[in-house]
C-alpha cells in the first residue's frame, strides 16, 4: 500500500498517553465489589464510572462499569432498575469479536454493575482530531466491522442507541476493536425525557429521533455513518454553535458532503456516506452487512487489494 503503517504506528507510539485517572470517589481501592478485587478507576463518563477490577478466585482482571440506578421517588428508581437489567441481559446475549463481552451484571443497593471484559487501546476520540486522523483504508474497515456487529446485534433483537466514537475501542498493536455501551443510552428514559433532554448524542442522532421516532437499525447505522464521516474529516456531518442551531441542521439540512472537506476522497465514499446520512430512512441502508460490503469494496477499489490496516 501506499501508506506504511508500521512506521505510522510507531510515530503515534512515540507521543504520550493520557494519564490514567486517580480514584478520587466512588468505589475504593481494595474493595471487594460483585465478587471483584477493585484496583483503580479507569474511566468516567455521564452514565457512570468504569474500573480496573480482578476476580480474586482466578485472577482474571476485568472491568467493571457501574451506573448509579437512583431518582428522586421510588417508582421512578423502580423503572430505571428494571430498564438497566433488561439491558444488561439483552447486552450479555451478544456474543461477537467486536462487542466486548458481558459476564456479569447486577445491583447492589441504588447502584448497578456491569462485568466486562478488559479492552486494551483508547477509544475512537481521539482520532477525530484533525492532527490525529487514521488512513482512511483503516476507517473503512473500522466502519465494517463496526457494521458488522450492529448487524450482529441487530439480528438478536439489540439496538445499540448511542454509536460514537466514545463507545469503539480500538488497541492497533493487537489489532482489537470493540464497540461497547449497547443499550445504556436509555437507561435514563423516563427521568431524563422528563426532564427534556435528549437520549443518546445529539451530533449522532439520525433526525427522525428527533421528532420523537423509534430508534431501530437505520438510526443506528446513521450514527455509525457520522463516526465515520468524522474519522476521515475531523468534522461532524452537522455543526452549529449551538445545541439548537446544530439540531435544526440535523432536522431540516442535508449534511455537508464528505467531498467539499475531502475532494481527494473516492466520489463512491461521499456518495454512499450521503445515503447513510439522508434525512429520509427510507433512502438510507438497513443492515449493517450490506454497509460493511459496500466500504469494503470502495476501500479495495481505491486503494488495492490485501489487508485494510491492522485491525483486520
Amino acid at each position: 500500500m501506499a501508506w506504511e503503517l508500521t512506521a505510522w504506528w510507531r510515530r503515534r507510539r512515540e507521543q504520550p498517553a493520557a494519564p490514567a485517572l486517580a480514584p478520587t470517589e466512588g468505589l475504593m481501592p481494595g474493595l471487594l465489589f460483585a465478587g471483584l478485587r477493585i484496583e483503580r478507576l479507569i474511566g468516567r463518563g455521564a452514565l457512570g464510572a468504569v474500573y480496573l477490577a480482578h476476580d480474586p478466585a482466578s485472577g482474571a482482571a476485568r472491568a467493571l462499569k457501574t451506573l448509579v440506578l437512583q431518582e428522586s421517588d421510588a417508582a421512578s428508581a423502580q423503572a430505571l432498575q428494571q430498564a438497566f437489567m433488561a439491558e444488561a441481559e439483552a447486552a450479555r446475549r451478544l456474543h461477537h469479536s467486536d462487542i466486548v463481552q458481558v459476564f456479569d451484571a447486577g445491583r447492589i443497593g441504588g447502584l448497578g454493575y456491569l462485568v466486562m471484559e478488559l479492552v486494551p487501546g483508547c477509544d475512537l476520540t481521539r482520532y477525530t482530531q484533525p492532527a490525529r486522523l487514521l488512513p482512511e483504508p483503516l476507517v473503512l474497515e473500522i466502519g465494517a466491522r463496526v457494521a458488522e456487529a450492529l448487524a450482529h446485534a441487530h439480528r438478536q433483537g439489540v439496538l445499540h442507541r448511542d454509536v460514537k466514537p466514545a463507545n469503539v475501542m480500538l488497541d492497533l498493536p493487537s489489532d482489537q476493536l470493540k464497540l461497547t455501551d449497547f443499550g445504556l443510552a436509555r437507561l435514563h428514559d423516563a427521568a431524563r425525557t422528563r426532564s427534556g433532554l435528549l437520549l443518546g448524542t445529539p451530533a449522532y442522532m439520525a433526525p427522525e429521533l428527533l421528532a420523537g421516532a423509534s430508534a431501530d437499525a437505520r438510526s443506528d447505522l446513521y450514527a455509525l455513518a457520522a463516526m465515520v464521516f468524522q474519522l476521515l474529516t475531523g468534522r461532524l456531518p452537522h455543526e452549529g454553535e449551538s445545541l439548537g442551531q446544530l439540531l435544526q441542521s440535523i432536522a431540516r439540512e442535508e449534511p455537508q458532503p464528505l467531498h467539499a472537506l475531502r475532494p481527494e476522497l473516492p466520489e463512491a465514499l461521499s456518495a454512499l456516506l450521503a445515503r447513510a446520512l439522508s434525512r429520509s430512512p427510507g433512502v438510507r441502508e438497513g443492515d449493517g452487512l450490506v454497509l460493511a460490503r459496500e466500504l469494503r469494496a470502495i476501500a479495495h477499489a481505491a486503494w488495492g487489494g490485501g489487508p485494510l490496516g491492522p485491525v483486520r
